[in-house]
């Protein structure tokens, strides 16, 4: 690639070719990996942050730490079980998106293991708009929301039907608007079902 194409992908917070070369050849090598082994290779590729979580008490643990290393003090946190985590670890949280939010709990929808995204949708992040998002994410799903491709999730989600406004993320890059993120620390707590 020559210098001038690597100035303005690097200005436009495009990725370089290579490393969707390089993703697209990972991906290929784990086309015949377990579906939760391929979506962490390939999250964790991506940039994400990937904590597996046996149990909850183990998950309080991981939320825990990335509070104090991230120097975490405000997060937006709307739902309400997630708001029972943070009450445990003694976090400060607003369930509406303010401005001094340095971090926002959430859930997903869907875990893509195909590249390594993030499903989102309005009961994940209510009617903000996913650039409105906090500079650091802690994502708490389930084993069971991985699924094969894109294609999977939304035949899930046609299923389930009333799901709007959708997204995703992938490492510290939202798929959508990737020139609004660009310093975004995406962290995933996986539970076992």
């Amino acid at each position: 690639m020559n210098l001038f194409k690597k100035l303005v992908n690097k200005l436009t917070n495009q990725p370089e070719e290579n490393d969707i070369q390089s993703l697209e050849k990972l991906g290929d090598s784990l086309k015949n990996a377990d579906l939760d082994y391929k979506f962490a290779q390939l999250f964790t590729h991506s940039g994400g942050f990937f904590n597996y979580c046996a149990d909850e008490a183990e998950a309080l643990q991981t939320l825990n730490q990335i509070i104090k290393i991230e120097a975490i003090s405000n997060i937006f946190c709307w739902d309400k079980d997630l708001q029972n985590f943070l009450n445990v670890v003694k976090s400060p949280y607003t369930s509406e998106m303010k401005g001094e939010n340095d971090a926002a709990f959430i859930t997903c929808e869907y875990l893509i293991a195909y590249d390594g995204r993030i499903m989102l949708s309005h009961n994940n992040i209510l009617h903000y708009h996913s650039s409105r998002m906090p500079n650091k994410i802690i994502i708490m799903a389930n084993v069971s929301q991985i699924v094969n491709n894109l294609n999977d999730a939304m035949g899930k989600i046609k299923r389930n039907g009333n799901i709007k406004n959708l997204t995703s993320i992938s490492g510290g890059h939202s798929k959508l608007d990737p020139s609004s993120n660009t310093n975004t620390k995406l962290f995933l707590l996986l539970l076992e079902d």
